[in-house]
């Protein structure tokens, strides 16, 4: 199969007949085999009777409900499982993504060998100020952290080798960030496409401000996580020891200032409690550290590694 296309949907009933049938004019105007994976994310209007309608009329629409909402990346999560293109395609449920990108974005990963393309709506329609000075802002805060240099990484329209989507997993708010995903897995070859921006032509968007403060937490967490999930020592302990030594040597000049004038009181010094403060910093760091080892050396994944290819073994 050419392609899989996963729409994840959230009360999205009036948009979701035009959506299908745009992309099936692209995808047989271009002779693409394909499958649309329509995830409804515990939708409370019709949505859901919508998708069991198109499934009737096109059996190449396939439809995935959740028992209630639980967000964009588990959605997606579900969708990248079920997905059986060799190319597969993301894109929203709103009709503001344009199905007519759909083959230059397949070309850009079959003929350009790209292993994940994220579009990029340069001129957009919701150019507002709440939305566009915080997105600009956490963009540029992904790049830093990152290395990626995207414009957009929130962009819901993009392309994916079929094992990259198979090689990663997308929970809590991760969706905004499934390239530093990718890139942790290994996929370095993750390119820019810019594409068009449609105004929204049914109901109104389904997130809010607090999408900016849940996508800083988990850029915090994918960093961390990429570096240091399977060596949790070298973080913590790095960290604990720095702290340990401080108040180790403010301690040892206290010490030996003590010896110097036996009428100072070390308790009575500013630099006592900061001496003090930073020994049990360390030491709880340190602490930490040692926790964390343990939980990842016995946690069921701690020998999992993605393995791009071998040579000289028989298949079992």
């Amino acid at each position: 199969m050419d392609l899989s296309i996963v729409v994840p949907l959230f009360n999205e009933e009036e948009s979701l007949p035009e959506l299908c049938d745009w992309i099936h004019r692209v995808c047989t105007k271009h002779f693409f085999s394909y499958e649309v994976i329509l995830v409804d994310d515990g939708s409370n209007d019709n949505s859901w009777q919508v998708v069991q309608q198109l499934r009737q009329e096109n059996q190449r629409i396939k439809g995935i409900k959740f028992q209630r909402n639980y967000g964009k990346s588990a959605a997606l999560n579900e969708g990248f499982k079920a997905a059986q293109g060799d190319v597969v395609i993301t894109m929203d449920a709103d009709l503001q993504d344009s199905p007519d990108e759909i083959p230059e974005l397949r070309s850009m990963i079959i003929e350009q060998g790209y292993d994940l393309v994220s579009g990029w709506k340069k001129v957009r329609f919701d150019n507002t100020l709440t939305k566009n000075i915080p997105s600009k802002f956490f963009n540029a805060v992904t790049r830093k952290v990152s290395g990626i240099h995207l414009h957009d990484f929130n962009c819901g329209l993009k392309v994916y080798r079929k094992k990259v989507v198979k090689s990663i997993e997308v929970y809590g708010e991760m969706h905004r960030y499934i390239p530093v995903l990718a890139k942790w897995a290994g996929f370095k070859k993750i390119g820019e496409k810019i594409v068009e921006h449609r105004a929204r032509k049914y109901g109104v968007t389904k997130f809010g401000w607090e999408r900016f403060v849940n996508g800083f937490l988990d850029i915090l967490s994918i960093t961390f996580v990429g570096k240091f999930s399977k060596r949790p020592m070298h973080f913590f302990g790095l960290w604990g020891t720095l702290f340990f030594i401080i108040g180790f040597i403010i301690a040892l000049f206290l010490i030996v200032s003590k010896f110097i004038d036996a009428d100072t009181f070390i308790t009575n010094r500013p630099s006592f409690y900061l001496s003090l403060t930073a020994i049990i910093i360390g030491m709880q760091l340190f602490l930490a550290g040692f926790i964390s080892e343990l939980i990842a050396r016995n946690a069921p994944g701690r020998n999992n590694y993605l393995i791009e290819e071998k040579t000289g073994f028989q298949e079992k």
